[in-house]
């Protein structure tokens, strides 16, 4: 059982004392900045490098996110860790940037940027003498918005560092201004060409929540030397490129492409969606149009449909993150298997460049062992290689933690290089001339800054990680890993699954037990802990993806939950069946099974439901609530009975999938929480069939079979409505009044029936009051937020036939319940 303490090493000095309420508290909590990216320069004599990171952090006051830049320099020393850190300058603010990208020597640096004035993007150059190149991509037209975010985005310098790779969206046909017949006294309009004609009107599919303006992503490059802007064609027309990355001579581009026939679903939340790794040769040309002086002879790229493009994965797999190694003779990639759980244990595949041959370095793992449970990173580290090109080093989840995995690609072995360490959550920010970059956090531990010198192969542990940005523990919160054995009664059609799985709880250290216990099912892709953070400051919170019940809660710092164990209340992350980090049969066994396992490993103590082996059957078909045993030895009995926990002060704190649980909870022993706060519930399976961009996935989670040809039956309507927590309502005690009811959220009153059916009808509705129900009121408040921002936002769970609608602009929307 692990356990995290903040006895024996210095306290913040807390301002906790003198401020007062939620607010107040995470205010406190949020001033430790996250290192979102690192780059290092060598100096001359090989000995000295220069560290850059860029870090973020809310600045509530202003109500924005505030990222700034900090250098570092490090020299290599005989001591212990091998390394000495020294800080090189003040922080800096950074101002309108988009994206950005050190050279492979360092030398250079491009970043993207958007003029606040104009709107545009300008693509600038930097080296030791200033801004030595600045284009402005908007006003040449050559494409769209540049993908600055999500999993096409890309900013990849050439080996000669001459030319730069990036992906936008495909142009498209201007709208025209209104018709004379939209407009009195308009004129009309210039006549337009017979092929451009009406097509600014055509609607264009995209790829989902969060890539809502995602549609047609194609590869640009942008010449330095010949001042040239190209859009790479070649590309084959059902394929979407993203992730692109120059070939060992600079010769051709590496790139990850989707398939989006027959048509685009939801890729942010589901990432097993039909992929493979092509290679685009560009021997054929060398520049494009020219925008300046100069210029380059040749063929140009974005004129030419006969480049040649080859693949180089499998055909029918799922792959991403193509990683080549420094001698450029290794091309390492994760793969994963089409359709399934929308997350998944990930193959590492490597391809030997010249032979164009792949091996798989590391596979599948069904049972985890102590040593290795699998790979389920999203992506893989930018710069992951060391400089032997023969191991590399990546972040993953491992059950309740996320550590740093050394893997040898030639002996195919994987040694842990964080296992026991008292930080539950490590990322690796970059590797390069074999030092580490990191940072590692605790729930008690906002993130701090190290390096680390990577040895010789066989000689890597123990490994000196020295401090750059040491922050001090935070007072008042203690930790420790719950581990939780469901158990098989061996009855029904099948034995159930006893995999099992853990509950992180976090505890205050101050105050007189039993505690407040706040029970927390995760839900989201990411960081998981943060629906209070939204509540609290919902135009400063990062996004927070939707994302199902294969994620994972890591022992990571989350500035929301130490902020409720500084305001008296313990809380439990219940990583059930079915999340990452604990191999791929613990995944697999939740399907089929959504509702019914990931409720019963979360679940208190049932008085209304059959239970055979942590599961509800009727006939061996779709799930019937029953009267009869009690649920037993789950994750939050067992915290009420190892820990000071007070059973009679409960409350249910979620997002997403983990709200889908938290209602059914809810619905189930209303008697049992006193109180409940949800952010974007999921609350009616059948309603997102027409509205959410995964359809694919409301299927697979119940085990039913999926097609692009066919509409839902009836059958399998039913069986969604069963497993919603709104078919449950009735059932309980007490219900909030108007249940049943259309919600709005967002400036234009969108609709949002599957996410908050507790909502009113209308906004107007609000103030008229609602329709009374049988049973007696709970006191209900529905929250809606907007915000300025672009991105997709907390409540980006509706979607009207491949269109988000404006809650996915930014809009958010929020249910409390006060039970009691």
């Amino acid at each position: 059982m692990a356990t995290g303490t903040e006895k024996g090493v210095e306290h913040v000095p807390s301002l906790i004392q003198a401020a007062h309420g939620p607010a107040a508290c995470y205010r406190e909590l949020s001033r430790f900045p996250a290192v979102t990216r690192a780059a290092l320069r060598a100096a001359a004599g090989g000995q000295t490098f220069l560290l850059y990171t860029e870090c973020s952090r809310p600045d509530l006051a202003r109500r924005r996110l505030l990222r700034f830049g900090r250098h570092y320099s490090l020299r290599r020393t005989a001591g212990r860790g091998g390394l000495a850190v020294s800080r090189t300058a003040l922080s800096a603010e950074i101002h309108s940037q988009l994206l950005s990208q050190d050279s492979p020597t360092g030398q250079r640096r491009a970043v993207l940027k958007r003029c606040p004035r104009q709107g545009h993007e300008l693509l600038e150059v930097w080296d030791s003498g200033g801004c030595s190149h600045s284009v402005d991509l908007t006003a040449l037209g050559k494409h769209g918005d540049v993908y600055t975010e999500g999993p096409f985005a890309c900013l990849a310098w050439s080996h000669s560092e001459t030319r730069l790779l990036y992906v936008a969206e495909k142009s498209r046909p201007k709208r025209q201004p209104p018709c004379p017949w939209d407009v009195p006294g308009a004129a009309w309009p210039a006549a337009e060409d017979e092929d451009e004609e009406g097509k600014q009107f055509v609607y264009h599919e995209d790829w989902g929540e969060a890539l809502s303006t995602r549609s047609m992503p194609v590869l640009c490059v942008l010449d330095l030397e010949g001042l040239s802007l190209s859009v790479l064609q070649g590309v084959l027309e059902d394929l979407c490129p993203g992730q692109a990355l120059w070939s060992p001579d600079d010769r051709g581009v590496v790139f990850v492409g989707w398939w989006h026939k027959p048509f685009r679903l939801g890729l942010n939340a589901c990432s097993n969606r039909r992929s493979g790794i092509f290679h685009l040769d560009l021997a054929s040309g060398c520049c494009g149009e020219r925008w300046g002086p100069g210029g380059c002879p040749g063929h140009p790229w974005d004129a030419d449909p006969l480049l040649f493009t080859e693949l180089l994965s499998a055909e029918n797999g799922s792959v991403c993150s193509p990683r080549l190694s420094p001698d450029g003779q290794r091309l390492l990639y994760l793969e994963g298997v089409v359709g399934g759980p929308h997350r998944q244990c990930l193959r590492l595949r490597m391809l030997t460049w010249q032979t164009r041959q792949t091996v798989t370095v590391l596979d599948v793992v069904q049972e985890p062992t102590e040593a290795f449970t699998g790979l389920y990173a999203e992506v893989l580290p930018p710069r992951c290689w060391a400089a032997d090109s023969r191991r590399a080093v990546l972040g993953t989840p491992q059950r309740s933690r996320t550590d740093l995995l050394l893997v040898d690609t030639e002996t195919c072995t994987v040694t842990n290089l964080t296992a026991g360490s008292s930080e539950g959550c490590w990322e690796l920010l970059t590797l390069q001339w074999d030092l580490l970059v990191a940072t590692c956090s605790a729930p008690h531990h906002p993130p701090s800054l190290v390096v680390a010198v990577l040895p010789p192969a066989g000689q890597e542990l123990p490994l000196g990680w020295v401090p750059v940005e040491d922050t001090p523990t935070v007072p008042g919160v203690t930790w420790k890993t719950l581990t939780v054995q469901p158990p098989c009664s061996g009855q029904g059609p099948t034995a159930q699954d006893t995999q099992a799985f853990e509950a992180l709880l976090l505890s205050p250290s101050d105050g007189t037990p039993p505690h407040p216990l706040v029970v927390c099912p995760h839900g989201e892709c990411g960081d998981s802990g943060d629906t209070l953070a939204v509540l609290v400051a919902p135009q400063v919170i990062p996004m927070l993806a939707p994302g199902g019940p294969h994620a994972v809660f890591d022992a990571r710092w989350r500035p929301s939950m130490a902020a409720l164990c500084q305001l008296g209340f313990a809380v439990l992350l219940v990583n059930y069946r079915g999340s990452l980090g604990f191999g791929q049969a613990s995944i697999s066994s939740l399907l089929s099974r959504v509702g019914e396992q990931d409720v019963a490993d979360t679940q208190v103590r049932g008085t209304g439901l059959r239970v055979l082996g942590g599961c509800c059957w009727e006939d061996a078909a779709v799930w019937v609530p029953t009267v009869g045993a009690p649920w037993v030895q789950l994750a939050v009995e067992q915290a009420l009975h190892r820990e000071p926990l007070d059973p009679h002060r409960l409350a249910l704190l979620a997002g997403s999938h983990g709200a889908f649980i938290a209602l059914h909870l809810l619905t189930r022993e209303p008697e049992r929480y006193q109180a409940c706060a949800l952010r974007s519930p999921v609350c009616n399976l059948p309603a997102l069939l027409g509205t959410s961009d995964i359809p694919d996935w409301r299927y697979t989670s119940l085990g039913l079979p999926y097609s692009f040809e066919r509409v839902p039956c009836a059958e399998e309507v039913a069986t969604m409505l069963l497993r919603s927590p709104i078919a449950q309502a009735a059932q309980a005690a007490v219900v909030p009044r108007g249940w049943p009811r259309t919600g709005w959220c967002g400036d234009r009153g969108r609709c949002l029936q599957e996410l908050c059916p507790l909502a009113p009808p209308a906004p107007g509705a609000a103030q008229a009051g609602w329709d009374r129900p049988a049973q007696p009121l709970v006191p209900t408040v529905v929250l809606g937020y907007a915000s300025p921002r672009v991105t997709a936002g907390p409540g980006d769970h509706t979607r009207t036939r491949g269109r988000w609608s404006e809650c996915s602009q930014g809009h958010g929307c929020g249910l409390g319940f006060d039970v009691k």
